[in-house]
């Protein structure tokens, strides 16, 4: 029998997307966890650069249990759920064409960062506007919030989104 390259039965296993959307899942599941939204509020320093940004990562907070028996749980952790959906989609959309046309981890890091920018503004955008009973100048006004939380987390994305190698072609 000889020996052959077996092809991949799991897609999106070591592509750019499926890497990055590894990366969005842990950062949203340990960074918006209730123990670090818990811990980055009692132990950082609000006004110093560094403690700001740890809080900042606590942004897509999620929680096991609501405090608010109206809108239950699922209302709380919209924007968490709807942050990775999106990030999950727009990393599998937007480096695709990027790489067929610039080779280069370069244009998957900011492809990757743009993907979760973009999907942390529109999670936040849709999120406030679905449970929000508040006027529309509130919701803008979180998405502003939510697409800086995305500049400012979003190279976290980028970056293993670019180690991972371009995805196949034909697969964005």
């Amino acid at each position: 029998m000889a020996l052959t390259r077996r092809p991949r039965t799991v897609q999106g296993y070591g592509t750019a997307a499926g890497t990055g959307t590894l990366a969005a899942l842990i950062l949203v599941g340990v960074c918006g966890s209730p123990w670090y939204v818990g811990w980055a509020e009692a132990h950082t320093d609000p006004n110093s650069a560094g403690g700001w940004y740890l809080r900042l990562l606590a942004w897509p907070a999620w929680r096991v249990e609501s405090t608010d028996p109206e809108h239950g749980v699922l209302a709380t952790d919209l924007r968490a759920i709807l942050l990775l959906l999106f990030a999950a989609g727009l990393l599998y959309l937007l480096p695709a064409g990027q790489v067929a046309r610039v080779p280069g981890s370069a244009s998957q890091f900011f492809s990757g960062w743009a993907a979760y920018t973009l999907a942390a503004a529109a999670a936040t955008l849709l999120a406030a506007l679905l449970t929000a009973d508040g006027p529309l100048l509130a919701a803008f006004e979180t998405t502003g919030t939510g697409a800086g939380y995305g500049f400012f987390a979003g190279w976290i994305i980028g970056w293993p989104a670019s180690a991972a190698g371009p995805d196949p072609p034909g697969t964005g």
